[in-house]
């Protein structure tokens, strides 16, 4: 039996797999995706869905270049993949809080304010009772806040499913419950993966299995620092809104979604693909929430999940392709930023795959060459 051979085979159906699928779709590209289980089943369902790229990242650098070029693409990509798959995305742009509760943080914030402010970014501090005009909800013991009014938010999920589902639109196949055993190489040249459904045929392979591409990668023989980081989180409900935009603090932040929802994560439990919520961790948020917004024990619970989020050894993810293996591409190591990172990540990797040019700070600083092992 012939072989049908495709352009390019991603493996993972979360959001960075499905953004990556769409962008060589959208350049005419053959392609399929490949997901062991449902789309969106890990940590891009999990997500609170936060473009939060100055909140997030303290400092300048390449990560920090590389989530402001991602946030800057959302508005355009909110329009594009609701017209091809008439699903909203949900991007909200009400700015972001980034809260003080001690001095220290209150002079840490303002110090992170004047670098932003160096590098051409937005970003002002508010004082304890300017922030409580806007936020009338949030505790007397909140010193203040750095807002940033460009970060935002989506809905995690429904951007996983819109990528998809606008790259099906536009010709990809999309494969669930394909589970990939390996992937096949020939003297150093990529010629496909081996899978429960047989084998498929590409010179093009990406990887983006978020925390699960280590197994992955190390069945094929190639060795990367990733690791599990489990994070708990729970959701409530009220008939009014709670807060009006995200409140991100140390240890805790708060997500306001439509119709009174309001999403509260996350705990950092490294090392672990445990995805049982506990009552420790549960309870932590908890206290940390009622802290920041007191009233929040006036709303009715919802639900509480789990999420296993990919880390690496440095921090940075792994964007580009193998430098032994022709062919082999990987896309993993978000950590916290998987959704911000979705829009540039599904470019980049695209840009790779079709080896145009591309900005060489970024090159270098996500290549997989800088931890990389073999296998022996």
């Amino acid at each position: 039996m012939k072989l049908e051979r495709y352009d390019a085979i991603i493996i993972g159906g979360g959001v960075n797999g499905s953004a990556i699928t769409y962008n060589l779709a959208k350049r005419g590209k053959k392609v399929i995706l490949l997901e062991k289980e449902r789309l969106a089943s890990q940590a891009s369902s999990a997500a609170a869905g936060m473009i939060a790229a100055q909140t997030e990242l303290d400092e300048d650098g390449p990560l920090f270049q590389l989530a402001r070029k991602s946030r800057m693409m959302f508005g355009s990509l909110a329009t594009e993949l609701k017209k091809h798959s008439g699903i909203d995305i949900e991007l909200i742009n009400k700015g972001m809080y980034k809260v003080a509760s001690t001095l220290e943080e209150e002079d840490e914030l303002k110090k992170i304010i004047q670098i932003q402010n160096r590098l051409g970014e937005d970003a002002e501090w508010l004082s304890g009772s300017d922030l409580r005009l806007k936020e009338p909800a949030l505790s007397n013991d909140v010193l203040g806040a750095m807002y940033v009014q460009m970060d935002g938010q989506v809905s995690a999920p429904k951007l996983t499913q819109a990528y998809a589902k606008s790259a099906a639109v536009l010709g990809a196949e999309i494969r669930e419950f394909v589970d990939v055993y390996k992937i096949n190489d020939e003297n150093g040249v990529i010629t496909g993966v081996a899978t429960n459904e047989g084998t498929f045929a590409s010179e093009n392979v990406i990887v983006s299995t978020g925390a699960w591409s280590k197994r992955l990668l190390q069945n094929s023989g190639v060795e990367i620092e990733v690791y599990p980081v489990k994070g708990e989180c729970f959701s409530v409900t009220a008939h009014h809104p709670i807060i009006s935009s995200p409140i991100f603090s140390h240890g805790c932040y708060l997500v306001p979604k439509q119709g009174g929802r309001l999403i509260v994560g996350a705990t950092v439990k490294p090392y672990t693909f445990n995805k049982k919520v506990t009552i420790d961790g549960i309870s932590t948020l908890m206290e940390k929430a009622k802290r920041l917004v007191p009233s929040i024990v006036e709303a009715e619970w919802e639900k509480a999940w789990a999420g296993i989020r990919p880390q690496t050894g440095d921090g940075l993810p792994y964007l580009g392709e193998h430098p032994y293996i022709r062919g082999l591409f990987i896309a993993t190591g978000h950590f916290r930023n998987g959704i911000l990172l979705a829009p540039i990540t599904g470019e980049l990797l695209a840009d790779f795959v079709e080896r145009r040019p591309i900005d060489e700070k970024f090159v270098e600083a996500f290549q997989i060459e800088r931890t990389l092992k073999t296998i022996v």
